[in-house]
């Protein structure tokens, strides 16, 4: 099909086929004049990408209207945003313009398409470091005016996630490094937890593969073992629910493959002892006159009479709920043959806003009596976005930690909660306050016990500020605060300052220059900032009003004349670094990104040079991508690295598919961590196995012991993934080792 120039018979069908089971199965489009506006966006948008296919080889069109689909169905809105979901790739693709899509369809509409619409043609090299956080900061540019724009981009993405199988590899890298570093996060601030979860694991697939589809595939094998258990623990709740006269839906699943694999990476434990697997939804329907909350706990009761809880698995979010609008009452049991299983009770009214998120109960409905949690944190994206002096890249960062899953409740001395993310400082806490408490803070008493204003806040915590009138921000401060709104606060303040120190400078150096008979013009100013080696006037005023800047002498250095040998000297250096810049743009077209790129043994030979990333340490046998550097250099890293996540969202067009082909030349250094119970001979045990058994070369061992357990580390080279996991075997079977692993992040 993909080599058909125009449409046949058989792509008109199809389409018309998908076409129909869109309409035919539409939630919300009761209004008159609905079927008609969906009818008539199918109409243009049909038109409009006639004889275009994706890359499966499939008609174009089918992919909008995969995109209406979750847009309605499994989002929940309704005929404009199925409207604008049909045509949100018509501007950006075909001849259709806004000013069409505005006389057809309305101010609304086109603003909502206008937000879809990707910014090319207006990308500038020069201004910005990254298209991609360009294209999602005017994205979110309409997010304050219309969340409809939003929840039609994640669906448009959860749709591109489906079938990116099409994709070349360097492509599906890309988007899944940006799917999990801002989609995924983005879907499950909103509340859209099953779209956030399948974003989750489908990310996780193209990223890595293999270790992928071994938790499937595990998952799978014991998929009728876990049903039968899940029968077996349910059976007896029924029983009693049903005698209490609830009317309620109960079932039962394996946790998502990705949360899997967090669960086994922070427990640093294997699959098989991932205690919490299974877990069991219960979805009630509100009994007159009775609270939802006290439903919830009722439930709570009949289900811990029949299987003990774990206490520190109870996550109470129907008193509290999450600030996404999230309520449920989370508990963890015993159930049969020893399996923890974790239980989610909820309304069915909970269960839609769990579902579909702010899309359940958005304000466009009508419900404008309260601020929500949502307008909140609109209105801090908003005045980040206001700023025009934030690097697109630096504003990425900031409002990806404002998509924060993890959060802690800490209370003023009132009694006043504040919602914070989870490693929060007494800072971020004051700046929560207000702008002004946070930038006089100088201490925090923490459940009345003084501490410094970088201390972390636990949740539960009261915590009063302690301010001065000469205290201010320093550009220390930056570093010990996690939210936007603190580190906008801090940045504002210090370029308010920076500004003011230039101008006093200014004033100063011109009064001086005044005295000496001269005016600041720029001949003057060049031979300045020439003598005092800085590299702009700015960096010079500040200069003279810090005091850094001596202008005692300046008569003396504005009768110097110029030397001829150090301005030959800097335009050689710039026409050697115009060079350099285009032997790098030439080595970079080398390289075929459509293949992936081989890791050979001998660098220098090799026709591009590659660097291992030291934030994650990969070795052969590793799942790997590649980053090419502006300096020419391709850096290796693991796709589950942090720094190569961010780099796949912010610069994916760098990325490389790269693949390992080293054969036991080159070694590569590696960390290992273990822990166990000490006795005498046991370390030489360990060395044996590594050096005489295994003939693996260590570079650094570092032991200690405490009370009978020991701790320790070792650094060691090895040439594959293979041969760490063989040496990580052999020392767990030592006796008296309790646990052995590799350390992902490790500086040598």
């Amino acid at each position: 099909m993909g080599k058909k120039d125009f449409f046949d018979e058989e792509d008109f069908e199809l389409i018309q086929s998908e076409y129909n089971s869109l309409v035919n199965n539409l939630h919300r489009c009761n209004k008159p004049g609905d079927r008609e506006l969906i009818d008539r966006a199918f109409r243009i948008a049909n038109e409009a990408h006639l004889n275009m296919r994706r890359k499966s080889g499939e008609p174009y069109v089918l992919h909008p209207i995969s995109v209406a689909r979750i847009v309605n169905q499994e989002i929940g809105l309704g005929a404009r945003s199925i409207a604008a979901s049909l045509l949100h790739d018509v501007v950006e693709d075909t001849e259709y313009s806004l000013e069409d899509a505005e006389r057809d369809f309305g101010p609304k509409i086109t603003s909502i398409i206008d937000g879809l619409t990707k910014i090319s043609g207006t990308y500038n090299k020069e201004t910005s470091s990254s298209m991609q956080a360009e294209n999602f900061r005017k994205m979110l540019l309409t997010l304050s005016d219309d969340l409809r724009v939003i929840l039609i981009k994640i669906a448009d993405r959860l749709h591109n996630m489906r079938t990116l199988d099409s994709m070349p590899e360097n492509k599906r890298l890309k988007i899944a490094g940006e799917t999990i570093f801002l989609y995924a996060p983005l879907a499950n601030r909103l509340g859209l937890y099953a779209i956030k979860s399948e974003l989750e694991d489908l990310s996780f697939r193209f990223r890595q593969p293999t270790i992928y589809e071994e938790i499937a595939s595990k998952l799978k094998h014991s998929e009728k073992k876990y049903l039968a258990l899940i029968n077996r623990f349910s059976l007896p709740i029924i029983d009693k629910l049903s005698q209490s006269g609830l009317v309620f839906d109960i079932s039962g699943r394996p946790k998502s493959i990705f949360s899997i694999w967090k669960k086994m990476q922070s427990k640093n434990v294997p699959f098989e002892e991932v205690y919490d697997v299974l877990a069991v939804r219960i979805v009630f329907d509100p009994v007159p006159g009775v609270p939802e909350k006290t439903t919830c706990w009722n439930i709570y009761s009949i289900i811990t009479d029949s299987y003990l809880p774990k206490p520190d698995r109870l996550r109470d979010w129907v008193s509290r709920p999450k600030s996404n609008g999230y309520e449920a009452l989370h508990l963890t049991v015993m159930g049969p043959e020893g399996k923890w299983v974790e239980v989610q009770i909820r309304s069915k009214r909970m269960d839609e806003i769990a579902e579909r998120g702010y899309a359940a109960h958005w304000k466009y409905k009508g419900d404008d009596s309260q601020e929500s949690e949502l307008d909140k944190w609109i209105k801090r994206i908003r005045h980040m976005l206001e700023n025009p002096l934030e690097d697109p890249i630096e504003f990425l960062d900031e409002f990806k930690m404002n998509l924060f899953s993890s959060e802690i409740m800490v209370f003023t001395p009132k009694g006043t909660l504040i919602s914070l993310p989870k490693g929060a400082s007494a800072l971020d806490f004051a700046y929560e306050i207000h702008t002004e408490v946070g930038n006089k803070a100088i201490g925090a008493k923490i459940n009345y016990k003084l501490n410094p204003i970088n201390a972390t806040l636990m949740s539960g915590d009261q915590v009063e500020i302690i301010t001065s009138d000469i205290a201010k921000p320093d550009k220390e401060w930056l570093s010990f605060v996690s939210t936007s709104k603190a580190k906008e606060a801090i940045k504002n303040t210090l370029r308010a300052e920076s500004k003011n120190r230039i101008q006093k400078g200014m004033e100063i150096l011109e009064a001086k220059l005044n005295e000496v008979g001269e005016s600041p013009n720029s001949e003057v100013l060049k031979k300045l900032m020439l003598s005092y080696d800085v590299l702009n006037k700015d960096e010079l005023y500040s200069g003279v009003e810090l005091g850094i800047i001596n202008l005692d002498n300046l008569k003396k250095i504005l009768r110097k004349s110029p030397s001829r040998n150090v301005i030959k000297y800097w335009e050689l250096k710039f026409l050697g670094s115009k060079k350099e810049k285009k032997e790098e743009v030439v080595l970079s077209e080398r390289i075929d990104a459509s293949i992936p790129f081989l890791l050979r043994e001998n660098i220098e030979n090799a026709e591009q040079s590659y660097e291992i990333a030291k934030c994650c340490n990969p070795i052969p046998g590793d799942e790997v991508i590649g980053y090419r550097s502006p300096e020419g250099a391709i850096i290796i890293h693991k796709p589950k690295c942090p720094v190569a996540i961010r780099i796949m969202s912010n610069e994916g067009n760098r990325v490389i598919a790269v693949k390992w082909a080293i054969h036991k030349l080159v070694s590569f250094i590696a960390r290992i961590t273990m822990s166990g119970v000490d006795r005498i001979g046991l370390v030489n045990e360990i060395t044996n196995i590594i050096s005489s058994e295994l003939k693996v070369n260590m570079t650094n061992i570092n032991i200690s012991v405490r009370n009978g357990i020991f701790e320790g580390t070792i650094d060691l080279y090895v040439h594959h993934t293979k041969d760490l996991n063989n040496l990580i075997l052999k020392i767990s079977n030592i006796k008296g080792i309790e646990n052995v692993s590799r350390v992902e992040d490790f500086s040598e």
